[in-house]
Parts: C-alpha cells; sequence; structure tokens
C-alpha cells in the first residue's frame, strides 16, 4: 500500500508495554518525519507507519529509543 506519506512499514518490536512506549516511539519516527502516520499496538507488539522514510531509518529510530526491531 502507497499513501501520499509514503509506504506502509511494519515493523516487530520488542519492550513496548504501555501508553509511554507509544508516545516514545511515535514521536522518534515523527522527529525524522512530522508527516509520517504511525499506528503502535501494544498487545502485537507491531508498529505501522506510512512515511517516506526507508525502512532501516524507522527502525533505527525506534531502536534509538530502547526497543528491539525483529526481523
Amino acid at each position: 500500500m502507497t499513501s501520499p506519506q509514503g509506504p506502509t512499514i511494519t515493523l516487530k518490536v520488542e519492550g513496548m508495554t504501555c501508553g509511554h512506549c507509544v508516545k516514545a516511539v511515535t514521536a522518534a519516527i515523527q522527529a525524522k518525519d512530522p508527516e509520517a502516520k504511525v499506528l503502535v499496538d501494544l498487545a502485537d507488539g507491531t508498529v505501522k507507519t506510512e512515511t517516506v522514510l526507508p525502512r532501516h531509518v524507522v527502525s533505527m529510530a525506534v531502536e534509538e529509543e530502547g526497543y528491539a526491531v525483529k526481523a
């Protein structure tokens, strides 16, 4: 799927447990792409984002917040 923001990237992320985690991950991605749409699902441990950023940049932003991105 491609949107005006870019393709949808889905990451499997470990360590997200609360609302603070949602805010931290969302802010980290939007700091690199303010137009990115971010949906964090704590129950599934996933982050879905529509962004112009490459997948590896999104992964690095999440990892810089202290979360582990699974391959």
